[in-house]
């Protein structure tokens, strides 16, 4: 299906609830359309995570959208933008979120009410969606939460607004494994907005387990009540290998690892962000993932891993709250491996300075943990930044990625200097310094090291999947399990 050069059609995907299969499914249909020969790309009005991405703004500085998109862009065979995830919340709090426009941040805007906040940006985001209909064959836009949602109807523009004002061929896309998918699907329908109704061209029941056949009567007397069809039965599918829009899976605990495994503890902070980047260990044969959240599940790791935070010193002191601090030391003091990656890195310091008081703790210098010789000060400005890093001569357990290379992100509000002896082992292209290492305690501040083939081969021996091997078998999932000629159709 060659481009035809027409601009503006889009293709939208909605779903009952979070959770339901949006950004996995919408990624592979980027990559579907994108083998058609159409020049796509994604779309998300407001997304609320804290797995980013740093990405060019057009004509300005970079800028940082949700992950969803940035991969949503990558299987469309696009250079991400900001305009595609022009809105990004990202939650500080159960009731605060760091309010990101065209991606940089809105101090203004982090403040407003939510409902008012809506009016004031509705036209930025348009202008958005309007700038990419015009540069390519096809959008593929992602809805959020669920569009039946009528406390919030008047003030949600990245549902049935976004789908009206794209003119969008609408999927509505259920979660058969939670139960009560067709009241799910018929509630959901029947609650939108009219003008939201007539945009709904198919039902997808995903996350199937068991024999299709037996789904009968249900998607027949669905589309009696409905007029829409249900276009897809997607089989359960844990491994399709993107990330989980706000978490990593996590394979259970170690008693459940087979013998011989490399056991890894991600310490899981409240606050934990751009958890994203760990997809690839999850999938790894030879490994195994696990939450940490106590003490007691730091235990039997041969690995300690401290991911990137929203809100380091809060994290910080939920660590010591838990008593997780004693255990670290004790692992790194055994020679047990500790990375820490961003917020991580930054807890690993000496002190961490906050002069402007930007955490709840107030202005002022908290202790780290201690396990590197190296000062943390907390800036106003944020820095995001996309780098190629190279690792120069680490040791131990990380000594074989000597002179590899990565491409990878910041994306940190902290300055962070070595105040005693600590070897540097990660460089940009610049020459600045990015990552330390004391002993079996390594903190970087670059993201992206296990999205690198090289890294993984040198570190556990084994082969992971390339990005484009992920994007192809989405869309061979979806043309294996799609009505056949229907997302033609759509167009």
């Amino acid at each position: 299906m060659a481009s035809t050069g027409r601009s503006g059609r889009a293709v939208m995907v909605l779903g009952t609830t979070s959770g339901a299969g949006k950004s996995w499914l919408a990624t592979g249909l980027c990559r579907w359309y994108a083998r058609q020969g159409l020049k796509v790309a994604p779309f998300k009005a407001q997304n609320m995570s804290n797995n980013a991405r740093v990405v060019p703004t057009p004509g300005g500085p970079m800028g940082e959208i949700g992950s969803a998109q940035y991969f949503q862009a990558l299987a469309a065979r696009v250079s991400p933008d900001v305009r595609m995830n022009p809105v990004l919340l990202k939650p500080e709090g159960d009731c605060a979120s760091q309010f990101v426009l065209l991606g940089q941040v809105d101090e203004a805007l982090s403040r407003m009410p939510w409902h008012e906040r809506s009016d004031a940006v509705w036209s930025r985001v348009l202008a958005a969606l309007d700038e990419l209909k015009a540069e390519h064959d096809l959008l593929v836009i992602e809805g959020a939460g669920s569009p039946a949602e009528v406390n919030l109807a008047h003030s949600d523009y990245v549902n049935v607004r976004s789908a009206v004002a794209a003119n969008a061929a609408c999927l509505l896309v259920t979660d058969i494994d939670r139960g009560g998918a067709f009241a799910h699907l018929y509630g959901t329908h029947q609650l939108m907005p009219a003008e939201g109704r007539a945009l709904v061209r198919g039902f997808v029941l995903n996350k199937f387990r068991g024999d299709a056949t037996l789904l009968e009567p249900g998607p027949t007397r669905l589309q009696q009540l409905t007029g829409v069809p249900t276009v897809a039965v997607l089989p359960l599918w844990r491994e399709h290998g993107l990330p989980e829009e706000d978490g990593v899976y996590d394979a259970g605990p170690y008693s459940s690892a087979a013998p011989g495994v490399v056991k890894i503890a991600v310490v899981a902070y409240p606050h934990i962000s751009n958890l994203d980047e760990l997809q690839a260990l999850r999938r790894l044969p030879g490994l195994h993932l696990h939450w940490a959240c106590s003490a007691a599940e730091l235990e039997g790791a041969h690995w300690i891993l401290l991911p990137g935070s929203k809100h380091t010193l809060g994290d910080l002191a939920w660590v010591r709250e838990r008593g997780l601090d004693a255990i670290i030391a004790a692992h790194a003091a055994f020679g047990g491996v500790v990375l820490g990656l961003c917020g991580g890195l930054q807890m690993l310091g000496q002190t961490l300075h906050d002069p402007h008081g930007f955490g709840s703790l107030g202005a002022g210098t908290t202790p780290g943990l201690g396990l590197l010789p190296l000062a943390t000060v907390f800036e106003r400005n944020k820095l995001l930044q996309r780098t190629r890093a190279r690792f120069t001569t680490p040791s131990l357990a990380f000594a074989a990625l000597s002179g590899l290379e990565f491409d990878g992100y910041e994306i940190h509000q902290g300055r962070t200097t070595p105040i005693g002896s600590c070897t540097a082992v990660l460089r940009n292209s610049d020459g600045k310094d990015l990552g330390w290492q004391c002993g079996s305690v390594m903190g970087l501040y670059a993201h992206g090291m296990f999205e690198s083939a090289d890294v993984l081969k040198a570190l556990f021996s084994v082969h992971a999947p390339r990005l484009d091997e992920v994007f192809d078998g989405l869309a061979d999932f979806i043309d294996r399990h799609f009505e056949p000629g229907f997302l033609r159709g759509l167009l």
